[in-house]
């Protein structure tokens, strides 16, 4: 016997409609988040709806980096520890996030909103690429650091990008790639261990 699903336009299946379209979440996913909410309504459900207005109502986008945060600029834009002469250039703020984790840089940050697809339709005009050039106008900048995605997109908006820079005659350096902590080489990929082999240093005694 089928058992019947939400009301087709009900609140429940509005509710899992809009689950479905989050990353990593199909329809049955949505459903199954949906129904564990419901399940959990005063202890998840509610604190959960609070979090998200809240997060609506104050979030906003940095006006100088582009991080999220309550204030603008945000807390590390008002940061004075931070080195301002040394400037991040990352995709989207998942990656700004990424870096800070890593604990290993003290400088500052750009998030270009993505990268260039002509696939997608997105070119120089759909990404904070301008914003990144008047940043650089006052000459307090000293080195660009390029920490774009290894992909085919990410290292073509990275040529872009350090090719309007060069003019500027700031140092441009990128995130080295090859073997990660922890790595065993039989489990990397080809383009992995290639770039690992071409950026190869000399060894510490």
């Amino acid at each position: 016997m089928a058992v019947a699903g939400p009301e087709p336009g009900g609140a429940l299946d509005r509710l899992i409609q809009l689950l479905s379209r989050l990353p990593g979440l199909g329809p049955r996913s949505a459903r199954r988040v949906a129904l564990h909410l419901l399940a959990r309504r005063e202890a998840l459900m509610a604190p959960l709806a609070a979090a998200m207005a809240e997060t609506l109502d104050k979030v906003r986008p940095c006006s100088v980096c582009g991080n999220l945060d309550t204030a603008d600029p945000c807390a590390i834009c008002r940061d004075g520890t931070r080195d301002p002469a040394i400037l991040c250039v990352v995709e989207d703020v998942g990656d700004l996030w990424a870096v800070e984790r890593s604990g290993a840089f003290r400088g500052r940050y750009h998030v270009l909103g993505g990268h260039l697809s002509a696939i997608a339709g997105v070119g120089p005009d759909d990404l904070h690429i301008g914003q990144l050039v008047a940043r650089l106008g006052d000459g307090a900048v000293s080195e660009i650091v390029l920490a774009l995605n290894a992909t085919v997109e990410g290292q073509t908006t990275a040529h872009y990008v350090a090719g309007l820079i060069a003019p500027f005659g700031i140092a441009i350096t990128r995130l080295a790639h090859g073997v990660p902590v922890g790595g065993e080489l039989d489990y990397l990929d080809d383009g992995t261990l290639a770039a690992a082999l071409r950026a190869r240093r000399p060894a510490e005694a």
